[in-house]
């Protein structure tokens, strides 16, 4: 689903290019665009809830994946609003129902059954983000956008590998196929 594809990348530079074409002036954010933009800002403040979660876990490794999620994804959420709104857009604030369920459940988990299911969604939605920062590179129109999204691509590819390594580290068997459409 692509409202999975998008949420828990490395979004800074989609964001903030996305702000920058809603600045007046210039030709209106068309609709996939601007689906991607609303995606990745929701998805961003998913990583940040997500990531403070990971503080619980019994697994360093875990711990700190989510320490970078909840840095990498604040500093975007923040710049992002903040471009936004000096150019008089707007980004949604808070979770969808969707991401509310899923921070939820995760929320509701202890111990290795945390760790797993926090790092096993990490890699699925990292998996997604990357084919969606993919799509979106080659779709987009506006080359500011773009720019951003090539930058970001290359976070997000990283964020994918080290959830992938501490899932390794764990004995966990992805049953998800890597895309890094490319």
């Amino acid at each position: 689903m692509r409202h999975h594809l998008i949420q828990r990348a490395a979004l800074t530079a989609a964001l903030l290019a996305g702000a920058a074409a809603l600045a007046p002036g210039h030709a209106a954010v068309n609709a996939n665009d601007q689906q991607f933009i609303n995606e990745a800002a929701v998805g961003g403040q998913f990583e940040v809830e997500a990531g403070k979660l990971a503080a619980k876990s019994t697994n360093p490794k875990v711990e700190a994946f989510g320490q970078r999620m909840v840095k990498d994804h604040s500093a975007a959420n923040a710049e992002l609003s903040r471009l936004v709104k000096a150019q008089g857009g707007t980004v949604p604030q808070g979770l969808d129902a969707e991401h509310t369920q899923l921070r939820d459940h995760l929320a509701s988990l202890k111990g290795d059954e945390f760790d797993k299911e926090y790092i096993q969604l990490m890699v699925k939605h990292h998996d997604d983000d990357t084919k969606a920062f993919s799509d979106e590179e080659r779709h987009t129109t506006d080359p500011k956008l773009k720019q951003f999204v090539e930058q970001t691509l290359t976070i997000v590819r990283e964020q994918d590998q080290m959830a992938r390594q501490i899932a390794g580290d764990m004995g966990l068997k992805l049953n998800l196929t890597k895309n890094n459409n490319g």
